[in-house]
């Protein structure tokens, strides 16, 4: 959703924007009431001084603005929320956390792999995440908002969106291991598979396994970072993430050692195949070549060429070219050449 949501300043709190800052338009804007759902704020109410989440888009030039000015925010991580960063990261400010992650890209009509980048800061009262392209990690926790699942506390929320992004994560990976065996099982087949989708496969992995590897370390440090307002049951689930990560960073590295050894097959498939036509064609070669010879020899334009005054000497020529190609062949399965 987005509205049109001026958030003017609130008179007994410092965490209130002037209204210099507005209108802002953000992607969402909502309270989390605590039991799993959610207020949604609107036009011309305040920012709630808990449970606030204002989600961006920081190409927007209303959300630049508010990003640049807002008192929210503390000033080392304003050019982070604007999509400075890219790579997986964690800056603890202020009893915060800046957070950037990233995600499978389900948008329609773009890639898996071009995962989109979500970065947020957060601290026991405040949510603010920004992104470009949609990031179903998100969606995923406004359904279970609207359904009162959703989570109760920023915490909550924090490793909501590390789960939701791990899980992923962990399904593209499983997609891209089946397409590994369904190539295995090819080659086991004596089909050749598609060299280009092994190749998209490797591709695909080795981008998964660039930002996926960061990514688990920012977890594990999450869960041992000291964070008043983070549970103990909160660090264990985000290091039982981190430890799930691992496990598929390692299913990741035996994957891209497998499209290694299915290449090292496709091109030993496709060297035998290219012997055997070979093969082929020198059987071809030394049946026909004699045979070449002989009629070679026998078609020049000069006298005493035996059987030319005869009517049946064209017909024992050619019984003679069909015994001797059979002795050729003979001979080459007697060899087990053929």
């Amino acid at each position: 959703m987005s509205e049109n949501l001026p958030f003017h300043s609130h008179p007994k709190s410092p965490l209130h924007p002037p209204k210099a800052l507005v209108p802002l338009e953000p992607v969402l804007a909502m309270q989390l009431d605590g039991n799993g759902r959610y207020h949604k704020l609107s036009a011309g109410g305040t920012v709630p001084v808990e449970r606030c989440w204002l989600h961006l888009d920081y190409s927007a030039e209303s959300a630049k603005e508010w990003l640049n000015h807002s008192p929210l925010l503390p000033d080392v991580i304003r050019h982070s929320l604007l999509g400075e960063s890219n790579r997986p990261k964690l800056v603890k400010v202020n009893g915060g956390l800046l957070l950037t992650l990233r995600g499978i890209n389900h948008n329609e009509g773009q890639r898996p792999d071009h995962m989109v980048a979500i970065r947020f800061y957060i601290t026991e009262k405040l949510i603010v995440s920004t992104r470009h392209r949609r990031v179903y990690a998100v969606e995923q926790i406004v359904r279970n908002l609207r359904q009162g699942l959703g989570p109760k506390s920023t915490a909550d929320w924090l490793v909501d969106v590390c789960e939701n992004l791990a899980e992923q994560a962990g399904d593209f990976i499983d997609e891209l291991m089946d397409k590994i065996v369904r190539l295995e099982d090819e080659i086991l087949g004596h089909r050749m598979p598609s060299r280009r989708e092994l190749v998209e496969i490797r591709r695909q992995l080795i981008v998964l396994r660039r930002y996926l590897a960061p990514q688990r370390d920012v977890f594990s440090r999450l869960a041992n970072e000291k964070i008043n307002w983070l549970e103990k049951d909160d660090l264990r689930h985000l290091q039982d993430i981190a430890d799930r990560m691992g496990r598929w960073l390692e299913d990741l590295d035996a994957s891209i050692a497998r499209t290694s050894l299915l290449a090292d097959e496709i091109n030993a498939l496709m060297t035998e195949a290219m012997n055997r036509r070979t093969y082929i064609m020198s059987l071809f070669a030394m049946v026909f070549l004699p045979l070449s010879f002989c009629t070679g020899l026998l078609g020049v334009n000069l006298g005493g060429i035996p059987g030319n005054d005869s009517p049946w000497g064209f017909v024992g020529f050619c019984l003679l070219l069909l015994i001797f190609a059979s002795s050729i062949l003979t001979w080459l399965k007697l060899r087990k050449w053929v």
